[in-house]
């Protein structure tokens, strides 16, 4: 199926307290693979969103074989839309091109631009930068610019990690929106952060909270080479491709234009660049606020899919697991799948999360099962997991 791409400047009137009320431009890639002549009414549409730390394009739009899950959904026939929130990505990222604005303890991996800073450079916005509110405006804005664009009443999500952070509550708020959830690897705190009394989502205290006091950290790709290796297997031969790190640095350091001209020196000129990374405030996605309405599970079915190496949303005060239990409605189903890891998006088990993607958008079922928690294997054999 041909596949025509798109690039759109979404406009939205900023509720990030950094740039509050000053109209920005929310950077949107699409991958159109629909079928001529479909009439709206038939055309599927697909909103993809990135987690905490890693850009859109670079999770889902890595242009290299089938590492770009978002053109197999396209070649597929689905009309696929790649969002970046403020401070990700291509869309603007308010007070993030200061340095100093960065946490403290990374300033000695920033060359600004030929000197190192030190832990004197005081912040010159000490506050974290976005929210759970900031982040559910965008995503409206976006579902609606779609909605009007396509003529469509409904699109499929599919969220990367902290991305539930997002997708899940909006589902909950604008279920009218959302046909279905698809969640790889979600991040979800059974305990975490509370809405305010009385209401469902809302924040329990003014915007910027100042715990960080500084909107962005800085990764290396030295660190994001260490995190990866800690989650992969030895007795899972391939799992993890001997250049996949420089391809996903690569695809970060290109979404990035001021954090790639950052960090140290390169011996042929240049440099390595740092992944500025934004610093949130979440809150309103806990086993308080997931059952509300009935909506996961029911009107909304979920597919949640993780690796069975992952260790960063199965340990801690963050469970996988949790999420599976927290939604209310039968219409759910949960997949561990073998040698795999949190960056399962760029390893070789890449393909079957694939396949499991289109499954689960044609017929809300994956491997015949409908609802569920279940283990894939090496050969994509499927057996009842029991959820603990």
């Amino acid at each position: 199926m041909p596949v025509q791409t798109t690039e759109h400047e979404v406009p939205h009137t900023s509720t990030v307290p950094a740039n509050k009320g000053k109209a920005v431009k929310l950077r949107v890639r699409e991958h159109d693979g629909t079928p001529p002549n479909t009439p709206p009414d038939k055309r599927r549409v697909v909103l993809m969103l990135h987690g905490r730390t890693v850009p859109v394009l670079a999770v889902y739009d890595i242009g290299l074989g089938d590492y770009s899950w978002s053109r197999v959904l396209a070649h597929a026939g689905y009309d696929v839309f790649m969002m970046d929130l403020q401070g990700m990505g291509r869309s603007p990222r308010p007070e993030m091109d200061k340095a100093c604005n960065a946490n403290p303890d990374h300033h000695d991996r920033v060359t600004y631009p030929n000197l190192p800073l030190t832990s004197a450079c005081a912040p010159s916005y000490p506050h974290q930068l976005t929210n759970s509110q900031s982040d559910w405006d965008e995503l409206h804005a976006v579902v609606e610019y779609i909605k009007h664009r396509h003529g469509v009443q409904q699109l499929d999500m599919i969220g990367n990690s902290a991305a539930a952070f997002a997708m899940g509550p909006y589902a909950i708020q604008h279920k009218e929106n959302v046909r279905s959830l698809m969640f790889q690897a979600p991040a979800f705190t059974p305990n975490g952060q509370d809405s305010a009394p009385g209401t469902d989502f809302g924040a329990p205290f003014p915007m910027p909270r100042d715990t960080p006091p500084y909107p962005m950290a800085l990764g290396l790709k030295e660190g994001l080479k260490t995190a990866w290796k800690k989650e992969v297997s030895p007795d899972c031969p391939g799992q993890q491709a001997p250049d996949a790190v420089d391809l996903v640095w690569k695809a970060i350091m290109e979404s990035d234009d001021v954090g790639s001209t950052w960090g140290k020196p390169l011996p042929g000129g240049g440099t390595e660049g740092v992944s500025r990374q934004r610093q949130p405030f979440t809150w309103g996605w806990n086993k308080k606020t997931a059952p509300l309405h009935g909506t996961l599970g029911g009107p909304v079915p979920v597919c949640i899919v993780y690796g069975d190496l992952d260790k960063t949303v199965t340990e801690g005060v963050v469970s996988v697991t949790e999420l599976y239990k927290a939604i209310p409605g039968e219409n759910k189903l949960m997949f561990k799948v073998s040698c795999a890891s949190h960056q399962m998006v760029w390893e070789g088990r890449r393909t079957t999360l694939h396949t499991m993607s289109k499954q689960w958008l044609k017929h809300n079922k994956v491997f015949g099962r409908e609802k569920g928690s279940f283990h894939v294997d090496d050969n994509d054999e499927v057996t009842v997991l029991p959820v603990p």
